[in-house]
C-alpha cells in the first residue's frame, strides 16, 4: 500500500453531469475561508476532468478554474456522485489509479464510487453508495464487498459515503482524521448539521416519521441517556421514563431514530469513546467506565466488533497531541479500514 500524502491540498473533480449538491459539499466542507482554523486548514481547488463547460444537474453550467496540476499533486481528491447512465472515461480511470499509487486519499460521494470500481479500487475492499444503487455495483462490479447499510467506510486511502447527505458525514469524518473532533465540531456548527449522526441508511429507507407528540416525549429521554451513559438503561426502565408501554416504547423509538434504544446506545457509547480517545490521555479502564462499557475488555470487544480496530490503535492514529509532542502514526487503520455502522 502507497504511503499516505499529508498535504492538506484537497482537489475536487468536475465534469459533465456533475451533481451540483455533492460538488456543494466538498466545497463547503473543504473550500470556504476559515481563519478560525489557523494557518494550515485545506487548500481546495476545482479541476475539471473533461475539456468544456461543466453542465451540472440542476441545469446551471460551472467553469472550473483549478490548474490541472492539482489532480497530479493534491494529497485529496473527492469526487462528487457520477451519472448512472455516463460511460466512465478511461482516462479518468488511470488518472485516479495514479492518484491512488502515489499515495493521494480519495473520497467519493454517493455514485462516485463508481468511479473507484471502474479503476480497480475496490477489490478486496469494503465500500458503500446509495442504496438505490445496491443492485447497480452489485451487477456491473460484482468483486466489491458493498456495505449498504452504513453512512460511510474509511479503508485508509479509500473513503466511500452513503447517499448525498451522507457525504457532510463522510467530509467532517476527514476532518477529524486530519485536524482533530474539535475542529470538526467547529465546522459541523457553521453548517448546524450535528458532527456525526447515529445510525446508517437503512433508517431513511421507507420510515415514517413520528408525530410532534410522541418527539418530544423522546427528545429529553434521549438527551438523558447520553448524560447518563455509564449506568444501565432496560427497555422497562426508558419505557416508563417516556410514559409508554414496552411494546408502544420500542414502535416508536425506532420511528424516531430507525434503530433500537440497545444499538442507538451502543452508538452513542462508541462514539463518545472516540471523543475520549482523541481528546484526552484517559486510560482504557476510565473511559470503558465513562461511556457505559463496565470493563476494558467489553469496551475492546465492541469497539474492535463496530469499529474494526482496537481503542489503543484507533487513539495512536487519531490522537490530538499537543504541538510539541510527536507521534508516528498507526498504520492499522488504514490497514484494517473501519465503517460508520448502524
Amino acid at each position: 500500500m502507497p504511503k499516505p500524502l499529508l498535504n492538506h491540498d484537497v482537489c475536487a473533480l468536475a465534469f459533465d453531469g456533475m451533481p451540483l449538491f455533492e460538488f456543494s459539499i466538498a466545497v463547503e466542507l473543504f473550500g470556504l475561508e476559515r481563519p478560525e482554523m489557523g494557518p494550515d486548514w485545506y487548500r481546495f481547488q476545482v479541476v475539471n476532468v473533461e475539456d468544456g463547460p461543466c453542465r451540472t444537474t440542476a441545469g446551471l453550467s460551472l467553469t472550473a478554474t483549478g490548474p490541472r496540476e492539482w489532480l497530479e499533486t493534491a494529497g485529496t481528491l473527492i469526487i462528487p456522485g457520477w451519472p448512472l447512465d455516463k460511460p466512465i472515461p478511461e482516462d479518468l480511470v488511470a488518472l485516479i489509479q495514479r492518484a491512488y499509487a502515489r499515495g493521494a486519499r480519495i473520497v467519493t460521494i454517493c455514485s462516485g464510487a463508481f468511479v473507484l470500481a471502474a479503476a480497480g479500487l475496490l477489490k478486496g475492499r469494503r465500500a458503500t453508495t446509495h442504496w438505490k444503487y445496491v443492485e447497480h455495483v452489485k451487477c456491473h462490479w460484482p468483486e466489491v464487498e458493498l456495505v449498504p447499510d452504513v453512512l460511510y467506510i474509511d479503508e485508509g486511502q479509500i473513503l466511500t459515503s452513503a447517499g448525498s447527505a451522507a457525504g457532510i458525514d463522510l467530509c467532517l469524518h476527514v476532518i477529524r482524521r486530519d485536524f482533530g473532533p474539535e475542529a470538526a465540531n467547529k465546522v459541523a456548527r457553521r453548517l448546524v448539521v450535528p458532527p456525526h449522526r447515529d445510525g446508517g441508511q437503512a433508517q431513511y429507507i421507507q420510515k415514517s416519521v413520528p408525530i410532534e407528540y410522541e418527539r418530544n416525549r423522546l427528545g429529553p429521554l434521549l438527551d438523558y441517556m447520553r448524560e447518563c451513559l455509564d449506568q444501565p438503561h432496560t427497555v422497562a426502565q426508558l419505557a416508563r421514563r417516556a410514559g409508554m408501554s414496552e411494546r408502544t416504547f420500542l414502535r416508536r423509538f425506532e420511528e424516531a431514530t430507525g434503530t433500537t434504544p440497545a444499538k442507538w446506545l451502543m452508538q452513542v457509547r462508541l462514539q463518545t469513546a472516540r471523543d475520549l480517545l482523541e481528546a484526552t490521555t484517559d486510560s482504557i479502564d476510565l473511559i470503558a467506565h465513562t461511556c457505559g462499557f463496565g470493563s476494558a475488555a467489553n469496551f475492546r470487544h465492541h469497539f474492535r466488533e463496530q469499529l474494526s480496530t482496537t481503542p489503543t490503535a484507533y487513539r495512536q492514529t487519531f490522537q490530538r497531541l499537543p504541538p510539541a509532542a510527536t507521534c508516528a502514526p498507526s498504520s492499522d487503520l488504514a490497514e484494517a479500514g473501519y465503517a460508520y455502522r448502524s
